[in-house]
């Protein structure tokens, strides 16, 4: 059996998971994507055939040559079943390997009862998803978490609007609960991981912003979701603004762009002006009825939006700033984000600076969880075998219930 060295290892790794996110179902494709020359990528692909963990078969239509042999992660019915978590609800759904999403529902969830009986009702609901596929294989469970996680723990750190949740081992808490491997990370990077595995090879660099109850920002470099030394990349809700003034924040600093540009923001300026709303989708919903006070209250939170995105968009120079969450629903939020850009960043940073809606609009974040848990289960057996050459490949079981 041909084996994959702890050198070849890497590069193997990102074959697999850009097969996983259906972004190249080709070697020619993979070569493209990686910048790698075809002679590498062949062998490392021929590796991956040879341990089980991809598979080659039919053929794709090509722009000139030779028909192209699809690529596909080993085990066609393999899956992933993912939850997006919030507040008050959780977006759930079972992830294929390619990037396929089905399954999706919006299901009852309180972050308030603490992770073992939130994660222990939520088991319930994945369960009853991963049994609907029963003649599939579960490779792996995906969480999406509204608060900062240290993604090589498996745990959330020090979350602001997650009472009981911090440094609870999340991740050993799905795998000792289904038997595979899990994945967890915040909601803005999974959100950004699932909207780069449906945008075109050429956008490698690029910002991905939830904007909702909470803001969020998920950074893709070169091809890779990007989390910064210790996970805080991308937290630009706590940068401070002279329009927030002294406002007290939850990271207990004042005049943070959450206290004046967050769905929170907006119901408590609105509820002080007098306008009855309880929810971020109360106000979105006031706006898309062209109410006066709602439509200048989400005007003015993407233009402090884009502010703060300026100084990002200046320094990192990305292909594409991709707008998500409910308040990107809104048009007149999504104008004065984009104008403010224009506005106050170099021409050469928005020469040719994509700057739109989120395609996967309200499934992205559960997408990017289940994509991230395919790409930890494969990868996860790739280490296994390359720290045990001889051995036969160790893919993870089928699911338990306990």
């Amino acid at each position: 059996m041909t084996e994959i060295s702890p050198a070849g290892s890497s590069l193997a790794a990102k074959v697999l998971e850009l097969i996983a996110g259906g972004q190249a179902t080709s070697r020619a494709e993979l070569s493209d994507r990686l910048g790698a020359a075809a002679s590498t990528v062949s062998l490392t692909v021929q590796q991956l055939l040879a341990q089980g963990l991809v598979a080659e078969e039919g053929t794709q239509a090509s722009t000139g040559g030779r028909p192209r042999k699809v690529l596909r992660l080993g085990g066609a019915d393999g899956f992933a079943i993912a939850a997006d978590l919030g507040g008050s609800h959780a977006r759930v759904g079972v992830v294929h390997s390619g990037g396929t999403l089905t399954d999706v529902a919006t299901v009852p969830f309180s972050m308030a009862d603490g992770p073992e009986r939130g994660l222990a009702s939520l088991s319930e609901t994945l369960t009853e998803l991963a049994e609907r596929h029963g003649d599939g294989t579960l490779r792996g469970v995906g969480v999406s978490l509204p608060g900062p996680v240290d993604v090589s723990a498996g745990a959330v750190l020090l979350p602001s609007r997650m009472p009981g949740w911090t440094a609870f081992p999340v991740r050993s808490w799905l795998e000792e609960r289904f038997g595979v491997s899990a994945a967890v990370d915040n909601d803005a990077n999974l959100m950004a991981l699932g909207e780069h595995s449906v945008r075109p090879p050429g956008a490698q660099q690029s910002i991905t912003v939830k904007a909702g109850t909470a803001i969020g920002v998920g950074i893709i470099a070169s091809g890779q979701l990007y989390r910064g030394a210790t996970g805080a990349a991308g937290d630009i809700t706590h940068v401070r603004l002279p329009a927030a003034g002294d406002t007290p924040c939850s990271c207990g600093n004042t005049g943070c762009l959450e206290t004046v540009a967050s769905g929170a923001a907006l119901v408590r300026g609105l509820r002080e002006a007098g306008v009855a709303v309880e929810t971020t989708a109360d106000v979105v919903r006031l706006a898309g009825l062209a109410d006066p006070a709602a439509t200048r209250a989400v005007r003015r939170a993407g233009h402090l939006l884009g502010e703060v995105l300026c100084a990002n968009v200046n320094f990192f120079n990305p292909d594409a700033v991709y707008l998500g969450g409910i308040l990107s629903t809104v048009e007149p939020f999504v104008a004065a984000v984009r104008s403010q850009l224009y506005e106050g960043c170099h021409p050469l940073a928005t020469e040719h600076l994509v700057i739109e809606r989120a395609r996967t609009g309200a499934d992205a974040g559960l997408l990017g969880a289940g994509l991230f848990a395919l790409q930890r289960a494969f990868t996860g057996a790739l280490d296994a075998i390359s720290q045990t050459p001889s051995a036969p490949p160790r893919m993870p079981r089928q699911h338990a219930h306990r």
